[in-house]
């Protein structure tokens, strides 16, 4: 995880405000998450971060662009992104408290907050859950050679499932 130290924020000498930061998001970030489902991208992250006494309110805004694998051709395709989010990370004395969802709890001994994790976590939660490279409304853009295969193989492996004779008695079954 050497190549996400970029994305940790020494907020101890900052002053009480608003700050801005600004990274870059490629194929290296997504690299550094094992079984990751988006693979590369070319995105950008405004993050602006309010420091308060008691806690670091931080508002990401994520833009760009993300590569997937279309579901029914199997080829990769950019699709245009968008999300934002609200992380409020709180200071506290003791260490028995437990982060949440929105609340990350950083005691007296941090000095940094590493965003990385909920960066990536932002990008995989907003990727779509079905993909297809075709935009809605346009003719299909999908690799017409691949669906033409998978068709043959489906009507291929059809036929073999009207020849395997358990199939025969089981259509008995459904008459009586």
């Amino acid at each position: 995880m050497k190549s996400l130290n970029q994305y940790s924020i020494p907020f101890t000498g900052l002053k009480i405000g608003h700050h801005q930061f600004n990274f870059e998001i490629d194929g290296q970030f997504f690299d550094a998450f094992e079984y990751s489902l988006v693979k590369n991208g070319l995105l950008e992250v405004v993050l602006l971060m309010e420091k308060q006494e008691t806690m670091l309110v931080l508002d990401f805004q994520i833009t760009g662009t993300i590569q997937l694998n279309c579901d029914r051709c199997l080829s990769d395709y950019s699709h245009p992104f968008s999300t934002k989010d609200r992380l409020i990370a709180k200071f506290s004395n003791t260490e028995d408290l437990n982060d949440t969802e929105e609340v990350m709890v950083l005691t007296k001994n941090d000095t940094e907050v590493d965003v990385s994790a909920f960066i990536y976590e932002m990008i995989t939660l907003a990727a779509p859950y079905v993909n297809v490279c075709e935009a809605p409304g346009e003719t299909s853009s999908c690799d017409l050679e691949m669906i033409a295969k998978l068709k043959e193989l489906a009507a291929e492996q059809e036929e073999s499932d009207d020849e395997d004779p358990r199939w025969d008695i089981l259509k008995n079954i459904r008459k009586n």
